[in-house]
């Protein structure tokens, strides 16, 4: 898992999805300042946020960690 493309990957889904930083981290139990992290790629999810944060950004887990939406993946979002 590259951080940097998983942190790119997260901010562009939660900015799809409209939220904020801060309603991404109520959602998920943690600090508006360690979703903050995960974007900047200077850390990442625990892997037991993984399903919950890809069931609310609208992916999968595959997609979180490889950091780069699949064709067929990107089209389901238009």
């Amino acid at each position: 898992m590259d951080q940097t493309r998983t942190g790119a990957l997260i901010r562009e889904l939660r900015m799809r999805s409209g939220l904020t930083q801060k309603q991404l981290a109520e959602k998920l139990s943690v600090s508006d300042k360690a979703v903050s992290k995960w974007e900047c790629g200077n850390g990442s999810p625990d892997i037991s946020l993984l399903p919950v944060l890809a069931e609310i950004l609208g992916t999968d887990m595959q997609t979180l960690l490889s950091g780069s939406i699949r064709k067929n993946e990107s089209e389901k979002a238009i």
